[in-house]
């Protein structure tokens, strides 16, 4: 390294976010001017490659975005308001980490130690946390809408007012979460009754269903739909519709259509059953 180059290497204090006193020193390449946010960000980069200790340290507000966090110990590091959006955050151990308010939108987490951490608030949207550990984690208002939580573990985690739209839950543990069956209720859009019912099949074709009171039905946290059987009342654009996904299915108006069996495990959305939205329109965009 020159001289030169050596002169833009700024020193950067992290601080403890208990005691308030330096934790470590960072060696940072970047402007005098820049925002303080971005100095934090490179300092725990700097930190991580150095093997600097950041347990426990204050990152509020790190510009942390797309960073590899792979396998780091943040436990009970503060990083209220962080922007964490798209980082690689596996493995990573973030036990009692403070995230209230971060930004981890497409992060991957999965398999990280998120036990007793606050998430209150946090952007998890379309994030990974396959077989994470939340367990006893503050989730209350977090945005969880299309994060893969399968095989997670939500044990006493809190998740009043969680948004779980499009979440994959499948195998999670969600044992003494609390507000669990509030939050996954507030998702539920299949009414009992008789249902109408929209699918679309090959070449475009629309078909209008009527799901009998009696048939079982089910679907996730998204929009797509399973039924145990239909009723088809129309098809639009044809004589007759047949599936997207075998050529054995036919829909003909008039006709019953029963599927080979149906999977009455309602967080499997693309398991056995007719697949089916309650509105035309996301049918015809599917």
């Amino acid at each position: 390294m020159t001289a030169e180059a050596k002169s833009k290497l700024l020193k950067f204090d992290v601080l403890n976010r208990y005691s308030g006193e330096v934790q470590f020193s960072a060696q940072i390449d970047c402007s005098a001017d820049a925002l303080p946010s971005v100095k934090l960000g490179l300092a725990v980069k700097w930190a991580i490659k150095n093997g600097a200790d950041i347990c426990s340290a204050n990152l509020r507000s790190a510009n942390l975005c797309g960073a590899n966090l792979c396998s780091a110990n943040l436990r009970s590091a503060d990083l209220y308001g962080a922007d964490l959006c798209g980082a690689d955050i596996c493995s990573a151990n973030l036990y009692g980490a403070n995230l209230c308010g971060a930004d981890l939108c497409g992060a991957n987490l999965r398999s990280a130690n998120l036990r007793s951490a606050n998430l209150c608030g946090a952007n998890l949207c379309g994030a990974n946390l396959y077989g994470a550990d939340l367990c006893g984690a503050d989730l209350c208002g977090a945005n969880l809408c299309g994060a893969n939580l399968c095989g997670a573990n939500l044990y006493g985690a809190d998740l009043c007012g969680a948004d779980l739209c499009g979440a994959d839950l499948c195998g999670a543990n969600l044992r003494s979460a609390e507000n669990s069956d509030l939050t996954i209720a507030m998702t539920r859009i299949l009414p009992e009754g008789d249902l109408i019912g929209w699918k679309k099949c090959r070449d475009n074709i629309i078909v209008k269903l009527r799901i009998p009171e009696a048939a079982k039905r089910s679907h996730a946290f998204g929009r797509k739909c399973r039924a145990e059987y239909v009723d088809v009342i129309e098809v639009i654009g044809g004589d007759q519709g047949v599936s997207q996904h075998d050529s054995s299915t036919k829909y003909i108006a008039g006709q019953r259509v029963t599927p080979d069996k149906f999977d009455e495990n309602w967080v499997d959305e693309c398991s056995s059953g007719i697949h089916f939205f309650i509105t035309r329109a996301e049918a015809e965009a599917y």
